[in-house]
């Protein structure tokens, strides 16, 4: 059973930065696509970015986050991380990582992966 449990959100100030970690149980994360998205109340999901496989070595973000976020992995410890810099007030979301089902896979900005977590509330404020 793959479980995925995220942490690190909290208050910030903007400008701020902040590290979200997804611990993942169940499988090595190295040979899944992994990924974030957010939802901040009354919008749409929406993607913020994701990595392939370990081997692959390819991430994508959205364009609001390029540059100020970044998207790593430590396999050792089967954990994902999103560093934030630069937060800005509309960063302000809850966020969620996610895991691909199939192994070595692309990164993706669908919504189709397999694996959600609970989610960490990221408040950054003005």
């Amino acid at each position: 059973q793959v479980q995925l449990v995220e942490s690190g959100g909290g208050l910030v100030q903007a400008g701020g930065s902040l590290r979200l970690s997804c611990v993942a149980s169940g499988r090595a994360i190295s040979t899944f696509a992994m990924g974030w998205f957010r939802q901040a109340p009354g919008k749409e999901r929406e993607f913020v970015g994701a990595i392939g496989w370990s081997g692959g070595k390819r991430s994508e973000y959205a364009d609001s986050v390029k540059g100020r976020f970044t998207i790593s992995r430590d396999n050792a410890a089967n954990t994902m991380y999103l560093q934030m810099n630069d937060l800005k007030p509309e960063d302000t979301a809850g966020y969620s990582c996610v895991q691909d089902k199939s192994p070595y896979g692309l990164p993706s900005r669908s919504l189709a992966y397999g694996y959600w977590g609970q989610g960490t509330q990221v408040t950054v404020s003005s």
